[in-house]
């Protein structure tokens, strides 16, 4: 009598899995997009973005956390008044920072050098010429970091791999190595 009944168990079952079954629709499939993805043009509408063109943009006169507002132009006018007015805003403790080393030997050491003697790396190997020491340069924080913003001449902008505070200490540890020259 058992085995009659498993028998009928497994025809029962054989006969609702392949009642199911659909020439025309063979295969079903749970979460389709993952098989065939929505594909959109490059430079196309998009319809997850209001005007169906452009990404959202912050509110106009936003600000970003965090971010104080710097008020000398990039110009050598800017330079000259930045020169002159622009102070730091370090404490005593910022001021003695190791990160100051640190970030130097990172983005201005190789060209500048490790003492601020104008021979980097690169000014060896001769790919910039012409690097000014710190010893032959009158030097003040605010112009320090007015270049580190906004660069001068061969020299890129740092603005977009250090934040405000760490091109002040940046500023800083220039200083320092100009006093050692």
């Amino acid at each position: 009598m058992r085995t009659i009944f498993k028998i009928a168990a497994v025809l029962g079952v054989s006969v609702l899995t392949t009642s199911c079954f659909n020439k025309e629709r063979p295969n079903y499939q749970f979460f389709p997009n993952m098989y065939q993805a929505v594909s959109y043009e490059t430079y196309s509408e998009v319809p997850a973005f209001k005007n169906g063109k452009e990404g959202q943009l912050p509110a106009e006169h936003s600000v970003p956390r965090g971010f104080e507002v710097y008020e000398f132009a990039n110009t050598p006018e800017g330079l000259a008044e930045a020169k002159l007015n622009s102070k730091s805003p370090l404490t005593e403790l910022e001021r003695n920072d190791p990160k100051g080393k640190e970030l130097y030997t990172i983005y201005c050491s190789v060209c500048h050098g490790d003492k601020g003697d104008g021979k980097g790396n690169l000014v060896k190997r001769e790919k910039f010429l012409g690097v000014p020491s710190y010893a032959d340069r009158e030097l003040t924080e605010g112009g320090i970091y007015h270049v580190v913003t906004y660069g001068l001449n061969s020299m890129g902008s740092h603005a977009n791999q250090m934040t405000q505070q760490e091109r002040w200490i940046v500023a800083d540890y220039v200083l320092k190595l100009k006093s050692e020259l």
